[in-house]
């Protein structure tokens, strides 16, 4: 079997064997996208990506682990430009309370939290993130990919993922604990009577 490196380097001389990197990839690029930014628009980010990828491939000079990290970078910086659209349905989401037909938006995160009224509190938390610091949690989160993936689908250094990643953890646990006390009407848990 062909790493991905070796694809994008047969594909320069024939251009037929980039399928392969769509047949493997193209998936995963896709969910993704659809969790970031919905169905509507995954399909355009998907196809989008590989057609850049392609286009790109006598550029690329990733080592063999790098294919995958550079698409879903390529992704991600196609996402900034949804980063509106996201926008949009992160708030009517939230307006919506979590009453929402499509109920992947929130993939994995919601298998755990499978309540309506979960993925409002989520997309709230998310919203509430800088871009910079959501485009690394999601992609740990949503595309699998490692510490290390990041950092080069995201062209900064390993640190500063490191720090995007810890900093939206945090406010992600704030943000999150604070939706349970607005829900709670601000009330403190209330302490049993005899302890």
């Amino acid at each position: 079997m062909n790493t991905d490196a070796e694809i994008v380097e047969r594909s320069r001389y024939g251009p037929a064997a980039f399928g392969e990197l769509y047949d493997r990839h193209g998936p995963d690029i896709y969910r993704y996208a659809a969790r970031r930014a919905g169905d509507f628009v995954a399909e355009d980010v998907m196809a989008e990506t590989f057609l850049i990828a392609f286009e790109g491939r006598f550029d690329f000079v990733g080592s063999t682990g790098a294919v995958r990290p550079w698409l879903f970078g390529i992704a991600t910086n196609l996402l900034r430009r949804h980063h509106r659209a996201e926008e949009r349905v992160l708030r009517a989401l939230v307006k919506l309370g979590g009453r929402v037909e499509d109920p992947d938006f929130l993939g994995a995160v919601d298998e755990r939290l499978d309540a309506p009224g979960n993925q409002a509190r989520i997309a709230r938390a998310l919203q509430g993130l800088p871009a910079i610091d959501r485009d690394a949690i999601l992609l740990l989160a949503w595309a699998d990919l490692s510490y290390e993936d990041i950092a080069t689908a995201t062209a900064v250094p390993l640190g500063t993922v490191r720090s995007r990643i810890n900093r939206a953890r945090r406010k992600l646990r704030v943000n999150l604990t604070l939706s349970d006390q607005e829900d709670d009407h601000g009330r403190s848990a209330v302490a049993p009577r005899n302890a």
